[in-house]
């Protein structure tokens, strides 16, 4: 019987975040526009984003910083692959510890590795050159959270754990920064993202239903599709801002 593969590897996906390529490519396009030298990913994941923009910045030298090895390995094979191997530098370990100024900072869903929100913007503003931009992406409600949704979604989770939309613009602006772009994700990619997260142990799970770590993993993904389905669907949103 085949090995049961690891949760969240995300091998589905072309982005570790509710973000549609075309979304993706608009984002990368608006970065290196001002012809960045170089550019930070903190909490990258596999670096696509990253490295869309230095595809689209000849000139720019890009390193992305994530905990999760895997992540790291496959940043590297994919920048290699496309000639991008010599201008990207991937780091396994916490952004924490590999903190650098840039010309462009990327903060997707990552925010966490630096503390709060407000502790976050406030420590990737010291990391930008001046004329710098920052991608900041994160969670916030789209409406406040019951007391009964809450109890459908992670263990412990509460309404303090999020902010709304407005509030989230208004710690950017707190930490000095001007909000560029403000924008939100669709429905669709939020559908792409919990589908593509769960597809590789799904399809694993239909091939290998007897197999002695099924029932824990099926427990765990019907676990993990209820909390979208019925936790946080259509009340957490997901922004991304462009922040300058």
């Amino acid at each position: 019987m085949a090995d049961a593969p690891r949760p969240g590897t995300g091998r589905h996906l072309a982005f570790m975040s509710p973000l549609s390529g075309e979304r993706a490519d608009r984002l990368a396009a608006d970065l290196a526009r001002r012809r960045p030298g170089t550019v930070l990913d903190l909490g990258c994941g596999w670096g696509e984003l990253l490295l869309r923009i230095l595809a689209l910045a000849p000139g720019a030298r890009g390193t992305g910083v994530d905990e999760h090895e895997h992540d790291v390995t496959r940043g590297r094979a994919n920048a290699a692959e496309r000639g991008l191997a010599e201008r990207a530098t991937f780091v396994h370990g916490p952004a924490k510890e590999h903190l650098s100024s840039a010309d462009v900072v990327i903060s997707v869903g990552a925010y966490h590795a630096l503390g709060s929100i407000t502790e976050a913007l406030r420590e990737l503003r010291a990391l930008l050159h001046p004329g710098g931009r920052l991608l900041f992406a994160a969670e916030f409600w789209e409406q406040p959270p019951t007391a009964a949704r809450l109890a459908l979604m992670w263990p412990g989770m509460t309404a303090d754990d999020c902010t709304d939309l407005a509030g989230l613009v208004d710690a950017a602006i707190a930490a000095g920064f001007r909000p560029l772009r403000i924008e939100t994700a669709t429905r669709g990619e939020w559908e792409e993202f919990e589908s593509g997260l769960a597809a590789d142990r799904e399809e694993w799970l239909i091939g290998n239903p007897d197999h002695p770590e099924a029932a824990e993993i099926r427990a765990a993904l019907d676990s993990q599709r209820s909390i979208w389905l019925r936790g946080h669907r259509d009340l957490m949103g997901f922004a991304y801002l462009t922040l300058g």
